[in-house]
């Protein structure tokens, strides 16, 4: 299976698809020639029986064109999504490995649904219509050269031009703005994600209109290049109608052969070319798929990060000079050092974007650091089977993942098989106080932000892990009864805490408090 997701026997579908397609515009291609033919015949009034096999070939090739199109359109739709869910399926399990460590969230949204449907026009628009045309082509110039030499070589001059050189053309013209299409989709894709899932944050830091606005101006930059572009094809396709017409009417003037056939060639050659002359813009497509199918290739050959296998104990958590950038991005972390030995209480304050949740990341196993290291009982995280890192390290994260089902079930995530006496004990900690069989809804939408935020919370606590990190836990709580849920659950914690806040009162009494500032600046530890 290559990179299209295409295995031999779907590209075997695949070319009977093409088959059946070619013998549709076959279908149609001799419909309109021998009705062009039937039509200047029976002008010259010859007996009704030598016309007969002409009429009835006319309604035939009616019925077939017809029935093969139907069928093509079929086949080639069946093989093409069988195709696309593999290839999904493939890139959502390249994509698992990796986490957060290597793509962001929008990024991400473009491999897996933009990225995998490119392929789908590729085959669909590209490959498959391209292959008809060439065949259609072939066998028309072919019958032309044998009715009319001169006919046939005019159409075979006409369909070079407009089936290659036209497309060649397009390629070059629009390469450029292709290569730089994907990425820009890319960045608008991130900052959709932002809009759509840090809404409310980007209202409360006052930053939410300005970053409608960069949406905005990512957008107008997208639609200004695609003008542009679309600018220069459309000369393109008009000078593919200007090879079209001369190339017919000059086949009617030269073909030498009688009226009948010279109309049959004529409107043939016609019929050919509208079936060659969508390749321009199948050929601007073609090129802009070829950066999307780009990226979900690189994507499948890229290298997993390495797993380890070692079982983690409880212990000594250490980040080492820890940086984290991302591709293309400035650094999130840089020189970070922190020492986590059994029953610390570490508190990480900063404002947005100084890189807080990243540590928390990194700390959890999820980013594996660019510098410096992160080791646990001195082995790097990275050694660890990192299904079971969980038992160890884990807690209540910003984008904790609240599923669709009842309290009860998204509590025992957290530990299977638990009495409901642990969970309503957990509960009442996290000071979340809902019936066990409540509906949560999708992502937790049918509870309020803070019933949400309390039932993440109330999780974190019920799987009490060794070392238990927090992200701004009550933030969607009033502040005085954020408090006294975040006291409850620290007086509830046994083992090391880190705990990430925009409040410094919240870390009050922690054994060590991480200032973090923005990207670019130094962090410093008081």
């Amino acid at each position: 299976m290559n990179v299209w997701g295409v295995s031999t026997k779907d590209a075997v579908r695949l070319v009977r698809a093409g088959l059946i397609g070619a013998g549709a515009e076959l279908a149609g291609l001799a419909l309109m020639a021998t009705a062009a033919w039937l039509l200047l015949k029976a002008a010259e009034q010859p007996p009704l029986a030598s016309l007969t096999v002409a009429i009835v070939a006319v309604r035939t090739l009616a019925l077939a064109r017809g029935g093969l199109r139907y069928a093509e359109r079929l086949a080639g739709h069946e093989v093409v999504l069988r195709c696309l869910g593999a290839l999904r399926t493939r890139v959502y399990t390249s994509l698992l490995p990796h986490r957060v460590s290597r793509h962001s969230g929008g990024d991400l949204v473009t491999r897996l649904v933009s990225d995998v449907d490119a392929v789908q026009d590729a085959l669909l628009r590209c490959l498959l219509p391209a292959g008809i045309a060439a065949f259609v082509g072939s066998v028309s110039t072919a019958v032309a050269l044998a009715l009319s030499p001169a006919a046939g070589l005019v159409l075979a001059a006409g369909l070079a031009v407009a089936g290659i050189g036209l497309p060649w053309l397009c390629v070059r013209i629009t390469r450029a703005a292709a290569e730089m299409s994907a990425p820009a989709r890319a960045d608008l894709a991130e900052r959709s994600v932002e809009l759509i899932t840090g809404r409310r944050e980007l209202i409360a830091y006052g930053v939410h209109a300005s970053t409608v606005d960069a949406a905005h101006t990512a957008v107008g930059d997208l639609a200004a290049r695609d003008r542009a572009t679309a600018g220069r094809t459309s000369l393109l396709t008009a000078a593919g109608l200007l090879v079209q017409l001369p190339a017919c009417l000059t086949i009617a003037l030269t073909a030498g052969v009688s009226p009948p056939l010279t109309a049959a060639l004529a409107l043939g050659a016609l019929a050919v070319f509208e079936l060659v002359l969508p390749l321009t813009a199948a050929a601007q497509r073609w090129v802009e798929v070829r950066a999307a199918a780009g990226r979900v290739r690189a994507l499948l050959t890229e290298s997993p990060p390495a797993r380890g296998s070692a079982v983690p104990e409880p212990g000594h958590l250490r980040l080492e000079g820890v940086g984290v950038r991302f591709a293309g991005r400035p650094p999130v972390l840089n020189g970070v050092d922190l020492d986590l030995p059994p029953g610390k209480r570490v508190g990480i304050v900063g404002p947005s974007g100084a890189g807080k949740t990243t540590l928390l990341n990194v700390l959890l196993g999820f980013v594996a650091p660019t510098s410096g290291r992160a080791v646990l009982n001195g082995k790097p995280l990275a050694e660890y089977d990192p299904a079971l890192l969980p038992a160890v390290i884990s807690g209540a994260l910003a984008d904790a993942h609240v599923f669709h089902t009842t309290v009860r079930e998204n509590l025992l995530l957290a530990k299977p098989g638990a009495p409901d006496s642990e969970l309503l004990s957990a509960c009442a900690t996290a000071g979340f106080d809902l019936p066990l069989d409540r509906e949560v809804g999708s992502d937790g939408d049918a509870l309020s932000g803070g019933q949400r935020q309390r039932l993440v919370l109330a999780r974190a606590v019920l799987a009490a892990p060794p070392v238990l990190v927090l992200d701004e836990p009550v933030e969607g709580l009033d502040p005085e009864h954020g408090d006294t849920v975040l006291a409850d659950v620290l007086a509830a914690a046994r083992g090391t805490v880190v705990l990430v806040t925009h409040r410094e009162s919240q870390v009050a009494g922690f054994d060590e408090v991480l200032h973090m500032k923005v990207i670019s600046q130094a962090q410093d530890v008081p």
